[in-house]
């Protein structure tokens, strides 16, 4: 029999504290003498509660290793992800298997026609002008990252794209695998891999607009097709080959904005989609250091065109055009037009349909310093009923110099040129005043050859550039157009032009992160 004098003990299992009374969530330990109590009543107890108190202290260790792995789990949670900042913004998971960075660029550009002397339309034609004005050249939002570390995606969206299409603002999303290093093999929509400056950012560009051949044989029909690519870099070398198809959405202005032929919808008449293979390589046969080397590549390939026709011979959809514009960046009217290549009544006299046409071109840099020339060619040869390899084509050069010091960046895995990094960055009580670029170019296209007439064009530009900080840059360009013969040119818009005095101030402010 227990003491009178005994003592009721209970626990809590979550804190281990011990409490005379019960309560809520308390456990009973047992009933307890005093130590002055008989050494009997102590002992007669103690036998008593044994078993009792060693299954409660192993229901206690139980209770504590439960606690300690909740603690845990909620440790690795709280880490799985975490943000990290610089330039945008970053997630990975602790053990760094995904990964995911919000990246965007923002651009807006002006225009301003100095002078816009061209041929008066006619009749019910539009004016023979090109129009002053503000726009938003791009406003892109994406997301890239890793997943299992061997496995990178990118989606990336342009609301600026697709007149309303929301399939037509999506430029890159591609899943890439890159299990052994130097080579990678990616599905789903890219870019063409063609030219180094098309291959280039537009962030990184050294003037508001890409080239005439850049923008006329690659970015108007649309650079960016689904397909799948292959490539394999070294440290002075890269190459990549891809077969690709049409556009995501429907090729039309929707899509490119420029090119409106075509038609991907693949309802009944639509046809086939168009398909191509193509490739770019480019090395480093001198390579001094980072700020000093040459470097030379060249691209090519084979695109076949989708045409449709009518049951009585009409063309209903496809063929193809080339269009050119000075570098203008907020009225990109055609000045150059070759019209579509696929005309009249299939199988009739007069007729022609243009079938597939192959790209070729070479591509030269060289870094000295603050000192650079960039110069590129690209030809063009069209085939199909009616044509026989007829050649359009044009060229680009110029040399830029940046009067802080910098040098260009190039990045030799993919051979392209990366971001700018200012030397000091805008700083006025410490003297920093950014990177200041200083360039000049001539710029060359030629859309005439055989019974394929779409005008030819040159013109020269400078450019002044502004990087405060590696993450803005503000532009301005002048273009004067030397010469535009747009004679014979079926196009109506594009006869105006013919003879035209154009000069051009151009601007741009660029935030991307």
């Amino acid at each position: 029999m227990i003491s009178a004098q005994a003592l009721d003990l209970y626990t809590d299992p979550e804190t281990n504290q011990i409490f005379s009374e019960p309560g809520h969530g308390r456990q009973r330990l047992g009933s307890f003498v005093r130590a002055e109590d008989s050494p009997a009543q102590i002992s007669e107890q103690s036998t008593v509660r044994q078993p009792e108190l060693a299954t409660i202290k192993e229901e206690l260790a139980q209770k504590s290793k439960e606690i300690e792995s909740l603690e845990n789990r909620i440790k690795e949670e709280t880490e799985k992800v975490q943000p990290k900042y610089g330039p945008g913004l970053h997630f990975e998971s602790a053990d760094g298997n995904f990964t995911a960075a919000i990246d965007g660029r923002f651009q807006v550009d002006s225009q301003y026609n100095i002078t816009n002397d061209v041929l008066p339309a006619t009749g019910i034609a539009l004016p023979n002008e090109l129009n002053s004005g503000a726009n938003i050249r791009r406003a892109r939002l994406g997301v890239a990252g890793k997943i299992y570390r061997v496995w990178d995606y990118k989606f990336e969206f342009d609301f600026s794209r697709g007149n309303g299409s929301v399939t037509s603002g999506i430029t890159d999303a591609f899943l890439r695998w890159s299990y052994y290093d130097p080579f990678s093999l990616k599905i789903g929509s890219f870019k063409e891999p063609f030219s180094l400056e098309e291959a280039t950012s537009n962030r990184f560009l050294t003037f508001i607009e890409r080239n005439m051949i850049a923008n006329t044989f690659v970015d108007n029909p649309n650079t960016y097709k689904t397909g799948i690519g292959a490539n394999w870099n070294e440290d002075r070398w890269q190459a990549g080959i891809a077969f690709q198809t049409e556009p995501i959405g429907s090729w039309s202005t929707a899509a490119t904005s420029v090119n409106p032929n075509g038609n991907n919808s693949r309802n009944n008449g639509s046809g086939d989609t168009g398909w191509e293979v193509i490739g770019r390589i480019s090395f480093l046969p001198w390579w001094e250091s980072n700020t000093r080397f040459l470097h030379i590549g060249g691209s090519g390939g084979h695109t076949t065109v989708n045409n449709q026709f009518r049951a009585d011979g009409q063309f209903n959809n496809g063929g193809m055009s080339f269009t050119a514009f000075p570098g203008t960046n907020v009225d990109r009217t055609n000045i150059l037009n070759t019209g579509n290549l696929t005309t009249g009544i299939k199988g009739e006299s007069g007729s022609r349909q243009i079938n597939n046409y192959n790209r070729y071109g070479a591509e030269m840099t060289m870094v000295y310093g603050p000192f650079s020339l960039q110069s590129e060619y690209i030809q063009t040869d069209i085939f199909g009923s009616g044509y026989g390899g007829e050649s359009i084509w044009g060229a680009y050069g110029y040399a830029s110099y940046f009067l802080t010091g910098e040098s260009r960046n190039y990045r030799a895995k993919t051979g392209t040129w990366n971001r700018i990094v200012p030397n000091r960055n805008l700083d006025l009580k410490n003297g920093g005043w950014g990177a200041w670029e200083i360039a000049a170019g001539y710029d060359f296209i030629d859309l005439n050859d055989g019974v394929v007439r779409g005008g030819k064009m040159s013109a020269f530009k400078i450019a002044l550039n502004w990087y405060p900080y590696p993450n803005i840059r503000m532009m301005t360009n002048f273009i004067h157009v030397l010469n535009i013969n747009t004679s014979g040119v079926a196009d109506k818009r594009s006869a105006g032009f013919n003879n035209a005095d154009l000069n051009m101030l151009e601007t741009r402010l660029q935030i991307d992160f």
